[in-house]
């Protein structure tokens, strides 16, 4: 077993030399400079915006939960949040970048529009579920509470 920790090491230390060799060699020395301080901005992003932000998001959304009833709805909501912030952050690049580079028709889409209809099909498909569950949830309540149980 530790042979193969050994190796398993070697070959990581191995593919990162590598990988730093191919960094060292594409990259020229005002690139180099700029890395660490892109690196240290989006560590710097992560942490002071990021973080906070789903830290009360967190928050809300566990406060919201414990009224009556909502429970029920809660990983309906949690899912949408996720798939919001999901494809939030694979949008952001496109969306600061549009336009911008050598090639400007690379990126011709209006991709604020695209990302704005993207999420409000999101957020139409959670609040839609939410829905048909809490029908269901006041349904089964319903004939629950009429003495229809069991099919009797």
């Amino acid at each position: 077993m530790r042979a193969i920790r050994v190796l398993l090491a070697a070959i990581g230390v191995g593919l990162g030399l590598w990988g730093l060799r191919l960094l060292l060699e594409n990259l020229s020395p005002d690139a180099l400079v700029r890395l660490p301080l892109w690196l240290g901005g989006a560590v710097l992003a992560d942490d002071a915006v990021l973080v906070p932000l789903t830290i009360g998001a967190g928050w809300l959304l566990t406060r919201w939960s414990t009224g009556p009833g909502r429970h029920r709805t809660i990983g309906t909501v949690r899912t949408t949040a996720l798939y919001v912030g999901v494809t939030t952050l694979v949008a952001i690049p496109l969306l600061l970048r549009q336009g911008k580079g050598v090639n400007p028709t690379v990126l011709p889409r209006d991709y604020l529009r695209d990302w704005l209809l993207l999420e409000a099909t999101i957020i139409a498909a959670g609040v839609i579920v939410a829905v048909v569950q809490s029908r269901r949830s006041t349904l089964s309540s319903s004939r629950a509470s009429s003495g229809d149980i069991g099919g009797r």
